[in-house]
């Protein structure tokens, strides 16, 4: 078991596909970005330009290590000649993932579609409404949509998918 913590669990897809109602940061619109951190691995999405509700359906990609840490996500508006604006933040707790990729190698599920598990909004997370943690074809899968926090309005709707490392399949079979 120490060997799979050392090694990882695994790696993390973020895709970051939308953005709703996103707050106005410059004179009549905004110019939106994502900035996702996981522990200390931090990654962001293009610019979009004069935009409240941007599509990016940008993939970003996390080694992850045990223990499982939380998902950050910040929106900033890009500014050319200042400091970037903020636009909110939310977050995503991935223990339930963590917890659904292991009950997905005790179920040996490795094609078609099984739902795991479900999540509710909680302190926990940000989420907006009911979500479904999934196995399809071999990978955990949680879409949702994420309130953003400390702004007057906005949404983000992000794909989340757990991969398991190849070595963590392995240890997990000789357990």
């Amino acid at each position: 078991m120490r060997e799979t913590m050392e090694q990882g669990a695994g790696f993390l897809k973020v895709i970051i596909v939308e953005g709703n109602d996103l707050a106005i940061r410059d004179f009549k619109s905004s110019d939106p970005y994502v900035v996702a951190k996981l522990g200390k691995q931090t990654a962001k999405t293009k610019v979009i330009k004069c935009c409240l509700n941007p599509v990016w359906n940008e993939e970003l990609t996390f080694r992850v290590k045990e223990p499982v840490d939380v998902l950050r996500l910040e929106v900033f508006d890009w500014d050319r000649f200042k400091f970037d604006d903020k636009m909110g933040h939310t977050f995503l707790d991935l223990r339930p993932l963590a917890s659904s990729s292991k009950l997905k190698r005790a179920l040996k599920l490795t094609t078609g579609e099984t739902k795991l598990r479900k999540v509710t909004p909680d302190s926990d997370n940000c989420l907006l409404s009911d979500s479904f943690i999934k196995c399809v074809n071999g990978e955990i899968v949680l879409d949702a949509r994420l309130r953003l926090r400390d702004v007057e309005s906005g949404e983000l709707s992000v794909l989340v998918k757990w991969i398991d490392s190849p070595t963590t399949a392995v240890s997990a079979k000789k357990c």
